[in-house]
């Protein structure tokens, strides 16, 4: 089946950048549009030094000297021509335990009140979602995932707070995520994950992509000590399922 192709704004970032955009909405079309893309360029580039970064609906190409814009704009245009006859790319879906323990999930009892919704329930529909991963930032590992039930979506806090707890879960506007440190934060937090999304000392720090699924798995307090003493040990795997959709 032939994939969308979508009218692209090429725009000259820098001395030796290129920013591509898509339509300013987030959708997982567009997502897997943005990803493809990317993945041809980095075969065509193979061997070069680039640096691509994506976001919901735009990718920065990045070279290692000062370009021609004209010449990168008319090359990037044809490679992505190509994407329409490329296959799916395979993606994971990862499950990520979390504990919504009042003890961990401290504005529950906020967000309970501000959207007039019980606690149980919020956690009930929080995990009950497969969340797709459009992309990683502000903190290295950080998952900015899509796909959060409207009912619990909230703005996020007026006056962010100075320490957010490292595997803090929280709820920001239409969005969910994961702090993968102790950061400052302006996210609604209702539980916490024992699990280590950013790890700088393996060869890939995030084992989590953009593209791949996430599912939060409910856990007791007394199970997220566990799998916390299996993390700082290295026996811990995080479950995954291979998807292609």
């Amino acid at each position: 089946m032939k994939l969308k192709s979508y009218n692209l704004k090429y725009k000259r970032f820098g001395e030796s950048s290129i920013l591509v955009e898509w339509p300013s909405i987030i959708h997982e079309s567009i997502l897997e549009n943005i990803l493809l893309f990317k993945s041809e360029i980095e075969n065509k580039y193979l061997n070069n030094n680039i640096y691509l970064k994506n976001s919901y609906n735009s990718l920065l190409i990045t070279y290692e000297e000062n370009i021609n814009p004209k010449s990168k704009i008319s090359e990037l245009k044809n490679i992505y021509i190509k994407i329409g006859s490329t296959q799916k790319k395979d993606f994971n879906k990862w499950e990520i335990p979390v504990c919504y323990d009042i003890e961990l999930g401290h504005d529950l009892n906020y967000l309970e009140k501000s959207l007039s919704i019980k606690k149980e329930e919020i956690v009930s529909l929080h995990s009950s979602k497969d969340y797709r991963v459009y992309n990683i930032g502000f903190l290295p590992g950080f998952l900015y995932l899509g796909g959060l039930d409207k009912k619990i979506h909230h703005p996020r806090k007026e006056k962010p707070v100075l320490n957010v707890p490292k595997g803090a879960v929280g709820i920001g506007g239409s969005q969910t995520g994961i702090y993968p440190n102790n950061s400052p934060g302006g996210w609604y937090i209702i539980g916490n994950s024992p699990i280590n999304l950013f790890n700088i000392n393996k060869t890939s720090p995030c084992f989590i992509k953009p593209g791949d699924k996430v599912k939060f798995s409910p856990i007791s307090l007394k199970e997220h000590e566990l799998i916390k003493i299996q993390v700082e040990s290295n026996i811990y795997k995080p479950v995954k399922t291979q998807i292609n959709d």
